[in-house]
């Protein structure tokens, strides 16, 4: 039975007395019990949110990490970093990395295999298709080569510790947002994509998220959805009441 996760990517939102108000109220609220919950936040928010969030089952995860342990790489975190600050997931390969700051399928499969080999931090590996490559009815065939990227090189053991959240790009920060058989059609293929890899045991137990203009207005639909075991929420999660609406669906 794969247990529903809920992570909040903050992106570039947040000062520290902003996640430090967030993170009291937010703890305090009764939340749905069996979903796991995370906030992936900006590097200087780790440390407020791992005490404020100290023995409440809530998870601090970063958004980014280098594949290498130091060296000059100047403005970048290092895993022994993350692991000093306690923090317990991390996204990995985000569109907007990939879109902005040069991040291919090849330094995705390094972090990846950096956080996986080196630590107990659950990567959020994120994949999707752009606008024009659902359009041209490319997006398995897009998400299918990226899949075979990230994971190179990864044993089934490894595999099956990443979460794998598709984001559909154009649903990203757009207001727009997969149907529910769409998102649902994605990571069924995604799942069935895994089980190639990696075998049925494997496909049958990793969890696969949703992102792309999550809201309380459709989080019901969509975790409904058979192979849809939570989601990676945006914009919505920095309100706290919205995202505990979610994180109750």
């Amino acid at each position: 039975m794969r247990q529903p996760f809920i992570a909040g990517n903050w992106k570039m939102y947040k000062t520290m007395a902003e996640a430090e108000s967030f993170a009291q109220l937010f703890r305090s609220y009764k939340r749905k019990e069996g979903v796991k919950v995370a906030i992936c936040a900006p590097f200087t928010d780790l440390p407020v949110l791992k005490r404020a969030f100290s023995y409440s089952g809530i998870m601090t995860g970063a958004q980014n990490v280098h594949f290498e342990d130091r060296g000059a790489y100047t403005g970048e975190v290092s895993l022994p970093m993350l692991k000093e600050l306690g923090v317990e997931c991390c996204v990995v390969g985000h569109s907007e990395r990939r879109a902005y700051f040069g991040e291919t399928d090849e330094t995705v499969n390094k972090k990846l295999l950096k956080l996986l080999s080196g630590s107990q931090i659950t990567p959020i590996l994120c994949v999707g298709e752009r606008l024009e490559e659902r359009e041209a009815g490319r997006q398995t065939e897009v998400v299918a080569a990226q899949i075979e990227k990230d994971f190179a090189g990864m044993t089934e053991d490894q595999a099956v510790r990443t979460v794998i959240a598709y984001e559909p790009i154009w649903a990203i920060g757009t207001g727009k947002t997969a149907t529910p058989d769409q998102a649902e059609e994605m990571c069924a293929f995604i799942r069935k994509k895994i089980g190639e890899l990696f075998g049925q045991e494997t496909a049958d137990q990793i969890i696969i998220q949703y992102g792309g203009s999550v809201k309380p207005a459709n989080v019901k639909e969509i975790m409904a959805q058979p192979d849809i075991d939570g989601a990676l929420v945006g914009g919505a999660s920095l309100d706290p009441e919205k995202f505990l609406e979610i994180v109750n669906f």
